[in-house]
């Protein structure tokens, strides 16, 4: 009788099945983590873009205001600041800061503070705020996604008292 040589590669060792399934679980938790990260930059996009229309909304509430209730602190306060500056989710969890002075020369500044659940704090109040130009600065401070570094977006307005057509 004769005996047939044994077949020495017949299969993959237990080594070999080890290291492919690491080197896929590697490659799969680094293109789930690129995933994540895209994830996070695209969230950071949308809080900058939200930022901007908030305060491009305020500018334009700010625009259309009779000057005397422009001047007027208290109509600031309660009518104008009392309410997110849009429907936007972003415009309810941002801390917007509204600053109004005469100019070009301030007497004062008026600072008022819209905190995240939309009370709205008198900081400081001008000694006049004068009769023919304003400055308006309005900013949007949040933490970002991207980092929890905190973020700002701001612009700053010249209103004149002028007649309306």
């Amino acid at each position: 009788m004769k005996l047939s040589p044994k077949n020495p590669a017949s299969g993959t060792t237990l080594v070999e099945v080890l290291v492919a399934t690491l080197l896929l679980g590697s490659f799969f938790a680094s293109l789930f983590e690129a995933n994540a990260v895209c994830l996070r930059f695209i969230a950071a996009s949308k809080q900058s873009v939200g930022a901007i229309e908030a305060v491009q909304a305020r500018a334009e509430i700010f625009r259309n205001l009779a000057f005397s209730d422009l001047t007027t602190t208290s109509y600031v306060q309660n009518s104008v600041l009392s309410k997110p500056a849009n429907t936007s989710d972003f415009a309810k969890s941002a801390t917007e800061v509204v600053k109004i002075s005469a100019y070009p020369t301030a007497n004062g500044v008026t600072q008022m503070t819209r905190a995240m659940d939309g009370t709205v704090n008198l900081d400081s109040t001008a000694t006049s705020l004068g009769s023919t130009l304003v400055k308006v600065d309005i900013s949007q401070s949040w933490t970002g996604v991207l980092g929890g570094r905190q973020r700002t977006e701001q612009t700053s307005l010249i209103i004149s008292n002028g007649t309306k057509k």
